[in-house]
């Protein structure tokens, strides 16, 4: 099988060097190509001659790439790359072992959902609301090179306590977060942890109703429409700032995408 990996070397806390894990891959036979700035990710995955396509990069790095294998119906590989990589740990891989994550090439195919906010795809959740302005803040900081972007974004929208106006299928709420996910979620306070399924075929709204994980409203389905106050509004498309045309239509593609997990997994 003709395998291709894309690295992208500046994929959060990235260990070990893009130069190693290449090296790595390239010794078990996959052809390699390290991404540099200017690189699009997703044409160079639609001009590969492989059989399967991976890329190793945080969560912000799959889905462009994923959408591309999802068209051209080939397998689809994540080596996890980045800094929490949620849906390497949801597919069941070691989050700690990028180069483990390699053997996926020669593994097992399982199909899984994907789904999209308008034309985007995503593979974790889109948040609106202040985690969205967090998200879009703290790059806003990070192009100035903060070191402390996140820990200063968080404090001034928990210090602003804002609620946003939203409207899902024509009905008014108001809601400091909320979060449309790829299947469901098991939430914490302010964050979100695992799922236990890829493949459930269903879309779950979350919206805070306050500041306790006991106050988080929940509905799922296979589509939702979401508009806002204006033309468009601030979102986190798996943990990337956006920005996404009002309304937004929400919808899950059930088990469309291919993905090889590695041997035993």
């Amino acid at each position: 099988m003709a395998a291709f990996l894309l690295v992208n070397p500046r994929a959060g806390d990235a260990r070990p060097a893009p130069e190693e894990l290449a090296e790595a891959a390239v010794a078990r036979g996959i052809d390699v190509h390290v991404l540099r700035e200017s690189e699009d990710p997703a044409e160079l995955a639609r001009g590969a001659s492989a059989d399967a396509i991976g890329i190793a990069g945080g969560d912000g790095s799959l889905a462009p790439v994923a959408a591309v294998a999802r068209d051209r119906d080939l397998p689809f590989v994540c080596v996890p790359y980045g800094t929490r990589n949620h849906f390497a740990r949801d597919l069941g891989l070691d989050r700690d072992d990028p180069v483990g994550a390699l053997a996926a090439f020669r593994g097992r195919e399982r199909r899984i959902d994907v789904a999209r906010a308008g034309d985007r795809m995503f593979l974790n959740n889109v948040s609106l609301g202040l985690y969205a302005q967090l998200v879009h803040r703290r790059e806003e900081h990070r192009r100035r090179r903060d070191a402390l972007a996140r820990v200063r974004a968080l404090a001034i929208l928990l210090r602003e306590r804002k609620q946003f106006a939203l409207t899902v299928d024509g009905r008014a709420i108001e809601t400091p977060v909320a979060l449309v996910a790829n299947n469901a979620y098991l939430l914490e306070l302010l964050s979100i942890g695992e799922r236990e399924r890829l493949d459930e075929g269903l879309l779950h709204l979350y919206a805070l109703t306050g500041l306790v994980r006991s106050e988080w409203r929940e509905r799922s389905g296979e589509r939702f429409t979401i508009g806002g106050d204006g033309p468009v509004l601030a979102a986190a498309v798996d943990g990337e700032p956006a920005e996404l045309e009002t309304p937004i239509e929400f919808r899950i593609e059930p088990r469309t995408l291919r993905v090889l997990v590695p041997p035993g997994r």
